[in-house]
């Protein structure tokens, strides 16, 4: 196998040619499958040949280098089982492709004759579907239907011309239940054959999906159909999210796919943009509107586009506000307002460290580091300058920078904010004004108070 450190440390060049593949791949006319385990958003694979086009950068993950072959354009997916990061201090045993959950992003450009190999090294048989491509139906990949199954062990190759440019995603359509909920799902994008049309400077894609994985485990619960503990952007949740850095004056397009049970309103700060994609195609300019927020079904895509004109820390995540927490308990009581004083020191005879939370609100959760089951991410956590954030799940942040390289990706750090440009506290707020009735001599209102049982009625005076 070849990692991706090591195709990292190669020129694009290589990437893009057979090259890159070993004698004894080519003499078995399969390409080798580059693999990695990173978490972090690897640098766009810039395209040497063929049309010109701004290429995908996938929070937390990568894309899939690829061979020429005659006119035929190969890749190679190795579904198999992955150990994924969800966020530091947790690691998740699921099923990926190359090494990760969810698998490399897959990109070319309309008009491409594309061949992908696809071997399977997973414990029962699979397939792939091209979610939402339009292709030959022996090559859609549902298991016993349109193909035979992928059995352990087997490589399959699918061939086929690609149509449409737009946005696009695969994932198993073999024993599916089980197979998404471990993890198995990608990006494929197809750029535009004009380099001219829909043209942006950056492009960021990432999926959504969620697990159930009970504290102290590793493995997700693939039964589950609604109460899921992890909500996450590619297999991350928060803090191990990627942020997405943005250099001022960029027009920015953001995909967001999502293979999660419900749907999610993903909601943008500082910006209002428009839905320029869907998995069915491009929306023309005068179908667009302006959103802040929109919702993603499932099973669907949405890609948005802003001009990042105003600097800041914008946060980006989903509106609902329990997918913004990490290990979500489903039958915790409220305990907001109830005194716990005398119920502390009961239980304190059996566990001496036992702490009383949750009475005033669980905002204090966010800033106090409490011993916890290994492998378990706390509920709400991360910081940011001005202290805790109070987040965890689907959420991260879209950072506006001016001077930042066209091509550059790194984390700039958190905003500096000019001088007065930052909410502040004041020092003595004045008292609430009262609104009194007008001066007419008499009482504004008098009320008489009748008891139950009590005939009558009230009297108010004006």
């Amino acid at each position: 196998m070849i990692s991706r450190r090591g195709f990292l440390g190669t020129s694009a060049a290589i990437l893009a040619s057979a090259g890159a593949v070993s004698g004894r791949a080519q003499t078995a006319g399969i390409p080798e499958a580059p693999t990695t385990n990173a978490n972090t958003m690897q640098q766009p694979l810039m395209p040497t040949s063929g049309p010109d086009y701004q290429p995908v950068a996938t929070l937390n993950g990568w894309t899939l280098p690829w061979r020429m072959n005659g006119d035929w354009k190969e890749f190679h997916l190795v579904a198999e089982p992955v150990v994924r990061e969800i966020a530091p201090g947790m690691n998740a045993h699921l099923w990926g492709y190359n090494g990760q959950s969810p698998g490399p992003t897959i990109e070319a450009v309309e008009g491409d004759k594309v061949r992908i190999f696809v071997t399977n090294k997973l414990p029962e048989h699979t397939t792939v579907h091209w979610h939402g491509m339009l292709l030959p139906n022996g090559m859609d990949g549902v298991g016993g239907l349109t193909q035979p199954h992928i059995k352990p062990g087997q490589t399959f190759a699918y061939e086929f011309v690609l149509k449409k440019s737009g946005t696009f995603m695969y994932h198993p359509h073999a024993d599916e239940m089980v197979q998404m909920a471990m993890g198995m799902m990608g990006f494929f994008v197809i750029h535009p054959r004009d380099p001219k049309f829909m043209r942006v400077d950056r492009d960021f894609v990432f999926l959504l999906n969620s697990y159930d994985i009970d504290p102290g485990s590793y493995m997700p619960k693939v039964m589950t159909m609604v109460d899921f503990n992890l909500w996450t952007m590619n297999s991350r949740a928060f803090p191990g999210i990627d942020h997405l850095p943005v250099r001022k004056g960029d027009r920015v397009r953001i995909r967001v796919g999502n293979l999660t049970m419900t749907n999610h309103p993903i909601h943008m700060h500082g910006y209002h943009f428009e839905v320029t994609c869907t998995d069915g195609g491009w929306v023309r300019p005068e179908a667009r509107w302006p959103e802040v927020t929109i919702d993603l079904p499932v099973g669907a895509m949405r890609a948005y586009e802003f001009v990042a004109d105003e600097p800041g820390d914008w946060a980006l995540h989903c509106h609902k506000s329990h997918h913004t927490m990490n290990a979500m308990g489903h039958n915790v009581k409220t305990f907001i307002g109830a005194p716990q004083r005398d119920l502390v020191k009961a239980i304190r005879k059996l566990t001496p460290d036992y702490m009383a939370m949750g009475s005033q609100g669980m905002a204090e959760m966010g800033e106090m580091e409490m011993p916890m089951p290994d492998n378990t991410l706390p509920m709400m956590t991360g910081f940011g300058q001005f202290g805790p954030l109070e987040m965890g799940g689907m959420f991260t942040v879209v950072k506006v920078r001016e001077g930042l390289a066209r091509d550059d990706y790194k984390d700039p750090g958190w905003y500096k904010h000019p001088q007065g440009t930052v909410a502040y506290e004041v020092a003595s707020a004045p008292a609430p004004s009262r609104q009194t009735a007008p001066a007419t001599g008499k009482s504004g209102m008098e009320l008489k108070v009748v008891k139950p049982g009590v005939t009558g009625g009230y009297k108010r005076q004006h």
